[in-house]
């Protein structure tokens, strides 16, 4: 219980917190003195207290303390990197950062990234204040209710091959002229476009994980450009075509998950498997040369002359984008393409792909549509029978 007293010509409190400290601080009035000592325990009480002298570290040297305790991927702490270097107050104290210096330095980054870039970085950087409000050094997040540019609405910034489009790819996947250029690449690009994998998953695929008489394909792992942490560390590290190291780890997300295939795309991987991995165990890799996996350069080359060929300007995810936008066009519902896709959540889902389903005005107007259908249909029949001549009358 904290106390008051006089001291010659001024007015002391004094509390103790949670560990137990004594502070104690000094006033003019007897009335200041005994409202500071309550406020002040009255926080102890419910445990939002926090150190007077918390919130003198600067922003980057919190970073520099609480990144390392984080259960990152290398990618993930190399982009964590790269947004807390590009703040405008790494030097300042986490206490002394108000909102208008965060709203300064996002409007800063306007100038010279993309919206999509600057979301990513701000929810790094949001990241860190929230650690440091959970760490009670700052009483709360200076990034409440700054607004970032706006981002192209899915509609707009997405591209969706047609079924024309990917009839070319497949084409040009192995062009007749020059088969030796992209061998087993056609079986690449189906598989992207008729499971909906990511480039790194696809890389990932082992002739094991498919199962060929129940049509179904385990995604379980990913491959990934080794960066420096990997190689340092070297777990689960692994030789792939042309001398490059890559790193196997599980899908994004950890979206581990089976996929049902079509009987044409088990087709496809079947003399896949035929013409370029007919012996072996399950575990040898489905895309490789020379027992070695591809790497995402290869297939990012490949990718590009294929398109090249094909006239076409699509990346690789919009084969992604492809195979979501026809589970949704057959009538999957939004869960069905959760699973399918590998999503964090159906919030994800819905996000990203919201637009593409039924909206009630298509619903009602096909549930209409049906109605008038069939009831004109009836009428029209009727018609028909009351105009027809009777097999009895007439010359």
């Amino acid at each position: 219980m904290g106390w008051v007293w006089k001291e010659r010509q001024s007015w002391r409190g004094s509390y103790r917190d949670e560990a137990g400290k004594q502070h104690t601080k000094s006033f003019k009035r007897q009335v200041d003195a005994k409202r500071w000592v309550a406020t002040e325990e009255s926080k102890v009480v419910r445990g939002d207290w926090l150190d007077p002298a918390a919130g003198k570290v600067t922003f980057a040297a919190f970073y520099a303390d609480w990144a390392p305790r984080q259960v990152w991927l290398s990618s993930t702490r190399e982009n964590a990197d790269l947004a807390t270097a590009g703040v405008t107050f790494g030097d300042m104290q986490l206490r002394s950062i108000r909102r208008s210096h965060i709203e300064a330095w996002v409007k800063n980054m306007t100038s010279r990234l993309a919206p999509t870039t600057i979301d990513t970085r701000f929810t790094i950087v949001r990241g860190v204040f929230r650690a440091a409000v959970a760490d009670r050094l700052i009483a709360s997040d200076p990034t409440v209710g700054v607004v970032l540019p706006h981002k192209r609405k899915a509609e707009a910034a997405m591209r969706i091959p047609t079924n024309a489009d990917v009839v070319k790819l497949l084409h040009a996947a192995e062009p007749v002229r020059r088969p030796r250029s992209r061998p087993g690449f056609t079986a690449y690009v189906a598989l992207c476009a008729f499971a909906g994998l990511r480039r790194g998953e696809a890389l990932g695929v082992q002739v094991g994980d498919i199962d060929f008489l129940g049509r179904t394909l385990r995604v379980t792992r990913q491959l990934q450009r080794a960066k420096a942490a990997d190689i340092a560390t070297g777990k689960d590290l692994v030789d792939a075509a042309g001398g490059i190291t890559v790193v196997a780890r599980p899908p994004k997300y950890e979206s581990e998950r089976t996929i049902y295939l079509p009987d044409e795309l088990i087709a496809i991987l079947s003399e896949h498997v035929r013409q370029h991995t007919p012996t072996g165990m399950p575990d040898r890799w489905l895309f490789d040369e020379l027992g070695k996996p591809w790497h995402d350069n290869l297939v990012d080359y490949r990718w590009r002359s294929t398109r090249t060929d094909a006239g076409l300007a699509h990346k690789l995810h919009d084969l992604r984008h492809y195979f979501a936008s026809g589970l949704i066009a057959a009538g999957c519902d939004v869960v069905t393409v959760q699973r399918a896709m590998g999503h964090a959540s159906a919030t994800t889902t819905l996000s990203t792909y919201a637009h593409l389903w039924p909206t009630a005005e298509d619903k009602t107007r096909t549930a209409a549509s049906a109605m008038a259908a069939s009831v004109l249909a009836q009428t029209h029949d009727t018609e028909e029978r009351v105009v027809a001549p009777s097999p009895r009358g007439g010359h």
